[in-house]
């Protein structure tokens, strides 16, 4: 078994966060800046506690930072985490480009 450096990212964390489309829109949100939780949830068709819940998510993968400016609380995207996901899925990437390359030489090999 693999044991996770405690400066590893959680994948999982952040995978999970992202499989819901209302936290994709939340974060492309937060991709323009720091917006409140109030006008985060404006144009999606669900309470306010729903998206705090959305937003809970995110943080808890570090996805952004929220913090209290008086009775606002205002969220920030901290985009290290996609980085660390991005690595993870270039990866795979790359091994399924080999593979498919292998596999056009095979192709062109028997065919000659």
């Amino acid at each position: 078994m693999v044991e996770r450096q405690s400066n590893d990212p959680d994948l999982d964390a952040i995978f999970g966060a992202l499989a819901h489309p209302t936290r994709r829109a939340l974060i492309e949100q937060l991709a323009g800046g720091p917006e409140s939780v109030g006008d985060l949830a404006e144009p999606h068709d669900m309470s306010l506690a729903a998206v705090s819940k959305h937003l809970q998510v995110l943080e808890d993968a570090g996805l952004i930072e929220v913090e209290q400016d008086g009775r606002v609380r205002r969220c920030h995207l901290d985009a290290r985490p996609l980085s660390d996901a991005f690595g993870w899925l270039t990866r795979y990437r790359v091994f399924w480009e080999d593979r498919f390359d292998a596999l056009a030489d095979h192709l062109e090999d028997e065919d000659q």
